[in-house]
C-alpha cells in the first residue's frame, strides 16, 4: 500500500512512512499530496498501529460547514461545540464556502486529522457524492437530506417549507411570486425550497417563474433586481434565506419601492435579525440550534455505541411578520408615488 500511494502522491515510500507516521522531516504540502493520495486509495489511518498510538487523547469530530459567517450555520456550529464538549470530544472546523472544489479539499484536510466522525453541510450530497473522498469515518449530513452513501442526517423539509411559505403568499392574493436564490448547484436546499414553491403555484394553477440565481458570497448590498421586477413585474418575493430576503428588500428600496406597500417580501431561516428589522420579516424558522445539536448527539451514539445511522428530521414554522400584505383585488404591480432615501441599502 505504501508504494502505491507514493506513486499517486509522486514521492518515495519512506517520505510516505515518514508523512504518515509524522516519523520524520517531510514539507507541508508534500504532507498533504500524501494524505490525499492515501485517502483517495482507501487507506486508513487508524488500520496502521503507529497512527493509533500517535491518536490525540481527545477525539476530534471534524466539522464541514458553508460559511461561518452566516448565522444558520453559525448556530449549528456553537451547539456542536457545546455538544461534543460535554461527552469530551473536540471540534475542528472548515469551510467549504459554497464551493465544489473547495468542498472536496476541506473534507480531504479534515479526514487528514484523523477524527472519529464528521458532521458535514454539503452542497449536494445526491448530485456530488462521486466527487468526495472514499474513504470517510462515520458521518453525519446536517441540513441535507439523507443519500444511499450517508444515510445518517438532521435536516429540516425545505420543499415542504417552500411550498408553504408560497401557499401564504397565495393566499393573500398574490399570483406573480418571483423566487430569488442563492446558486442551486451550491445548495441543494435552495433548491428544494424553489421545488415547494413551483409545487404550490401549479397546485393554485399558475405558472411558476423560473427562479433568479446569484452567488452566496458576492454580498447582497449590490443586488440588481432592476430587469426582473420589469420582465415578471411582482407583486411579492421570495428569497432562499433571510440573508437574500435582506438584500432584497435593499435593492427594492434602491428601486423607490417600499415593503410590503409595493412589494411584499418573505425569506428562510428565522434567524433573530429578522425580528429587529422594520417590519419584521415573514419567514420559515428552521430549528438550527438544535438541528446542530442533534447531529453531534447522532454522530456519537454512532461512534462510540454503534448505533444504526438514521435520519432525524427537524420541524419547522411560518413566523409571520409584517412584510407580506394581502392585496385582496387590488390591481397588480408596484403602487406609484411610493419612495423611499436611496442612502441606504439596508432595512432599518
Amino acid at each position: 500500500m505504501l508504494q502505491q500511494i507514493a506513486l499517486k502522491a509522486g514521492c518515495s515510500a519512506a517520505t510516505v512512512s515518514r508523512a504518515l507516521n509524522k516519523s520524520g522531516p517531510v514539507s507541508e504540502r508534500m504532507a498533504r499530496r500524501v494524505e490525499k493520495a492515501a485517502l483517495e486509495l482507501g487507506y486508513r489511518p487508524d488500520a496502521n498501529p503507529a497512527a493509533v498510538q500517535r491518536m490525540r487523547h481527545k477525539p476530534m469530530i471534524g466539522v464541514l460547514i458553508p460559511s461561518i459567517t452566516n448565522p444558520v450555520f453559525a448556530a449549528s456550529l456553537s451547539n456542536i461545540q457545546k455538544r461534543a464538549r460535554v461527552s469530551g470530544h473536540g471540534v475542528i472546523i472548515a469551510q467549504s464556502d459554497y464551493d465544489l472544489v473547495r468542498e472536496a479539499e476541506a473534507i480531504v484536510d479534515l479526514v487528514s486529522e484523523r477524527p472519529v466522525g464528521l458532521i458535514m453541510t454539503l452542497c449536494d450530497p445526491q448530485a456530488n457524492g462521486a466527487n468526495l473522498p472514499k474513504a470517510l469515518p462515520p458521518t453525519v449530513l446536517l441540513h441535507n437530506l439523507p443519500t444511499a452513501r450517508f444515510p445518517a442526517s438532521v435536516a429540516a423539509d425545505n420543499f415542504l417549507a417552500g411550498r408553504e411559505l408560497c401557499t401564504h403568499m397565495l393566499d393573500h392574493h398574490h399570483t406573480r411570486i418571483l423566487f430569488v436564490s442563492g446558486a442551486f448547484a451550491a445548495s441543494d436546499r435552495a433548491k428544494l425550497r424553489y421545488d415547494g414553491y413551483c409545487a404550490a403555484m401549479k397546485q393554485r394553477g399558475l405558472v411558476p417563474n423560473p427562479a433568479l440565481e446569484v452567488g452566496f458570497l458576492n454580498g447582497y448590498d449590490e443586488l440588481d433586481l432592476g430587469q426582473s421586477l420589469k420582465l415578471f413585474k411582482p407583486t411579492a418575493i421570495i428569497a432562499s434565506n433571510d440573508l437574500l430576503a435582506f438584500g432584497v428588500i435593499g435593492a427594492l428600496r434602491r428601486e423607490g419601492l417600499t415593503v410590503p406597500a409595493d412589494i411584499s417580501v418573505a425569506g428562510f431561516d428565522g434567524i433573530s435579525l429578522g425580528r429587529l428589522i422594520d417590519p419584521p420579516l415573514t419567514t420559515i424558522e428552521m430549528a438550527d440550534a438544535s438541528m446542530g445539536a442533534a447531529a453531534a448527539s447522532l454522530l456519537i451514539d454512532m461512534t462510540e455505541n454503534g448505533s444504526t445511522p438514521r435520519h432525524l428530521n427537524v420541524p419547522h414554522s411560518l413566523r409571520i411578520g409584517g412584510t407580506v400584505r394581502d392585496i385582496g383585488n387590488e390591481s397588480f404591480g408596484p403602487k406609484s408615488g411610493n419612495r423611499l432615501s436611496k442612502r441606504s441599502n439596508f432595512p432599518t
